[in-house]
């Protein structure tokens, strides 16, 4: 019996783990591929290829199949998530965005501070609570919560500032039982804007805290 080479091998492995994890959308009635397949893929590829450098068709096929369960995991872990936290936020301004294997949540100023403050404001307390809860459940995260500003203003002044509101946000989700290990806080002051600060919106959009959200390496 003829054995199939290591690509072909590697081939088969992806297809079975596309195809075991395929789900049909109810809106659209088309058939996807779920977001933890494409990291058990991107998994199995990865380590297929290292297992066939070192360990041969056998070890291809066994790391392959290791970390593809590992990066499938993973990704339903974060999915889970991603999942909670758009419920929990869907009629505030906080945005929720992926990024890869993150979760990045965008805390625009209006929403959490009065302008040149790092007091966090009424509003803002309910939806880090949201956020906080969700962060407890799901235990096995680093958290890095940033603060930004616009140009407006000294640079030392703002760069202060941006640590501030970072560290407002960081000992709120503490005292909701979030654990300060897994939270690094920092701020960049305005250098690293998503906007123009020639306009009002613009410097709108860059005064914002970040909290990104990054999975432990066996979640």
């Amino acid at each position: 019996m003829n054995r199939l080479s290591q690509p072909a091998m590697l081939c088969t492995l992806v297809l079975a783990i596309a195809t075991s994890a395929c789900t049909t959308n109810p809106q659209t009635g088309q058939t996807e591929i779920n977001k933890a397949a494409l990291y058990g893929i991107g998994g199995a590829v990865t380590c297929g290829l290292i297992g066939a450098a070192t360990h041969g068709s056998v070890g291809a096929r066994n790391s392959a199949l290791a970390c593809g369960a590992i990066g499938a995991g993973v990704g339903a872990y974060m999915d889970n998530q991603e999942r909670k936290l758009r419920e929990k936020l869907a009629n505030t301004r906080i945005g929720v965005e992926r990024v890869g294997n993150q979760i990045k949540l965008s805390l625009p100023d209006n929403v959490t501070f009065a302008t040149n403050s790092f007091q966090l404001g009424s509003v803002a307390q309910q939806p880090l609570s949201d956020i906080a809860a969700v962060l407890v459940q799901y235990t096995d995260t680093s958290i890095t919560v940033a603060g930004h500003t616009d140009s407006t203003g000294p640079a030392a002044y703002n760069q202060t500032l941006s640590e501030k509101r970072a560290q407002a946000v960081t000992d709120l989700l503490a005292t909701k039982g979030v654990n300060t290990v897994r939270i690094r806080t920092m701020g960049f002051g305005p250098s690293q804007p998503v906007a123009s600060n020639a306009t009002v919106e613009g410097r709108s959009k860059n005064r914002r805290v970040e909290v990104l959200i990054t999975p432990d390496q066996a979640a």
